[in-house]
């Protein structure tokens, strides 16, 4: 092939996709959207691509591959504009996309080490697995309503399984009065604790993301769904107790008390 072929050389739009590693849907797409200059058609009708058509689509290949938006790739082709701006945010969010998947992968470990429940908010994983089921879906409604202190509180609130929590769990609807006050008294100085230690717990209004009534609106619907009648009572009971009781009344048992 001399010069002048090679000058003259023209491809079809399925050589030339297949030429640049796409496909002619693509490239009728980059036409549609602006990104590719139609070319000279044939006597026969048929398009006729040349070099500068396949340097424009190998160009944008590379800026997509590389995770550009199409709407950025028409200024960025061309030779006066430098992809500087551009490359620096897609590169923010790339590192951003990375951390995230390491937060991810950390996670799947912890859930296949030591089978933990993969039904809970991100981070909760390791301290979940002897929440019941109510107290899972609980701990998701939470972490839509609750910003980052304190779900990072409650999360180590539950480090350490609290007096009564089994037996809050296995609460039949039907149980008398006397179990419910029984079991009403325990929490209520776990509350009166959590309270003394963690802000959120005090407050859990101004943790709210988008504000205490807010919160409090999805919260006491989502309860009066996952706990059964007797458990609702028992912590209405625990924090009527908690309100109603001195510090010290509160106070965690002696051995002797035991």
């Amino acid at each position: 092939m001399d010069a002048s072929e090679a000058v003259g050389r023209a491809w079809s739009t399925r050589q030339l996709a297949e030429l640049a590693g796409t496909t002619v849907k693509a490239v009728r797409y980059y036409h549609e959207v602006g990104l590719l200059e139609e070319p000279e058609r044939a006597g026969n009708g048929y398009k006729q691509y040349r070099v500068p058509h396949l340097v424009r689509l190998l160009q944008i290949k590379r800026l997509s591959d590389l995770g550009l938006p199409l709407a950025q790739i028409a200024a960025l082709c061309r030779a006066d504009q430098r992809p500087d701006d551009a490359i620096r945010v897609l590169d923010a969010e790339l590192a951003a996309t990375i951390e995230r998947l390491q937060r991810v992968r950390a996670e799947l470990a912890v859930v296949l080490r030591d089978r933990a429940p993969v039904d809970v908010p991100e981070g909760f994983a390791e301290v979940a697995g002897p929440l019941s089921e109510a107290d899972r879906a609980m701990l998701l409604i939470w972490s839509r309503v609750l910003d980052e202190r304190a779900m990072a509180e409650l999360r180590d609130m539950m480090q350490t399984r609290s007096d009564g929590d089994d037996e809050f769990d296995a609460l039949p609807p039907d149980a008398d009065d006397a179990t419910v006050e029984a079991l009403a008294v325990r929490l209520a100085r776990v509350i009166a604790q959590a309270r003394e230690r963690y802000v959120s717990v005090r407050d859990p209004g101004a943790f709210g993301l988008r504000g205490a009534e807010e919160a409090r609106r999805t919260v006491l619907p989502a309860m009066a769904h996952l706990y059964n009648p007797a458990q609702l009572r028992t912590l209405a009971r625990a924090e009527q107790i908690r309100a109603q009781s001195a510090p010290e009344d509160l106070a965690p048992p002696t051995e002797e008390d035991r």
